[in-house]
């Protein structure tokens, strides 16, 4: 029994500590226009493309930007997988391209971009091999 207590007070207490990510752009925007925040967009390739994956444990991951990221920020993912395992439904699949169509004509991974919940770009970012509160100040940056 003291196992299974230790074992709900670690998850409950995780939830806390978890990213609130969005893969839905009109939920994002609704989101932040309600919240008066604005959108972090990430272009993504989880399963193949290193410098996302390296963003993902070392920025997104870590207590600073969740920390951050809470208070700022409607966080929105749009995810390009290409291995078969790790597919998305074709409904999420084609959200995302007609997505990439517009804000990431170039096709870069990864690509960050901070907008107004209008939709207004502010700024685009890629990778950087920064620590977390130097990404955080680069995408703070655009906002000023």
């Amino acid at each position: 029994m003291k196992k299974f207590l230790i074992l709900i007070v670690l998850f409950l207490s995780s939830l806390g500590f978890s990213q609130d990510w969005k893969y839905n752009f009109e939920d994002a925007k609704k989101i932040a226009t309600e919240e008066g925040k604005n959108i972090v967009m990430i272009f993504s390739g989880s399963d193949w493309c290193a410098p996302c994956m390296r963003l993902e444990k070392n920025i997104w991951q870590s207590e600073e930007f969740k920390n951050e990221s809470a208070e700022k920020w409607v966080l929105l993912k749009l995810n390009f997988p290409r291995k078969k395992a790790n597919q998305l439904s074709q409904e999420q699949t084609n959200h995302n391209r007609a997505l990439a169509e517009k804000y990431n004509k170039e096709g870069s991974f990864p690509l960050v971009i901070i907008m107004q919940s209008d939709g207004k770009i502010l700024g685009k970012l890629g990778f950087k091999n920064v620590d977390p509160k130097e990404y955080i100040s680069l995408m703070e940056a655009f906002e000023k």
